[in-house]
């Protein structure tokens, strides 16, 4: 992953709680996660505390994330906050592709609002975005080419604005392309 990462190819994994948070950990320390070698938080192998929660605080203002604790606990955090948390340690890194899953699984209204209009500007920044979502409408909301699948198997391409819910259902549930 670190080698991926340099390369500018970062991850907002689907699960938060398993794959992209200690929830044990400070916010802090989740927002360097995986990054703890940058020299931006420290020499060599020592961190800096100071660093670290001015970097935290940072990222929890830009990404709206309540309350702006770096100290506190992440599992204390709703899990909008939590995925916002996730988001800032990602997208901060200035990606040049950005793999999301599930981006806006178990949040609020207010949180999904938030993730969108993140990922658009990013998009139309030029990342290059990989969305894994099974919600239909967040898919069309946010992406410009669309890859259907069942079973595994791509079952279709189709281009957002030229397609609706019920074709990408009819191709997600393995019709063929031909026959949808």
């Amino acid at each position: 992953p670190a080698n991926l990462r340099k390369l500018g190819l970062m991850h907002i994994p689907e699960d938060r709680l398993r794959t992209g948070l200690v929830t044990a950990f400070a916010a802090a320390e989740n927002a360097i996660l995986g990054y703890h070698e940058d020299p931006a938080f420290g020499r060599g192998p020592f961190l800096s505390p100071t660093l670290i929660e001015q970097h935290a605080r940072a990222g929890m203002q830009d990404y709206d994330v309540r309350p702006v604790d770096p100290g506190l606990k992440t599992a204390k955090f709703s899990g909008g906050n939590q995925q916002k948390i996730v988001l800032a340690r990602e997208i901060e890194r200035a990606p040049k592709v950005l793999l999301v899953g599930q981006p806006t699984r178990g949040v609020d209204i207010g949180a999904i609002e938030f993730i969108h209009r993140r990922l658009i500007a990013l998009r139309d920044a030029g990342v290059a975005i990989l969305l894994v979502s099974v919600e239909l409408e967040e898919v069309m909301a946010l992406s410009d080419r669309i890859l259907a699948l069942c079973g595994g198997q791509i079952t279709g391409e189709r281009e957002a604005t030229t397609t609706d819910e019920r074709d990408l259902g009819l191709l997600m549930a393995g019709v063929s392309e031909r026959a949808a």
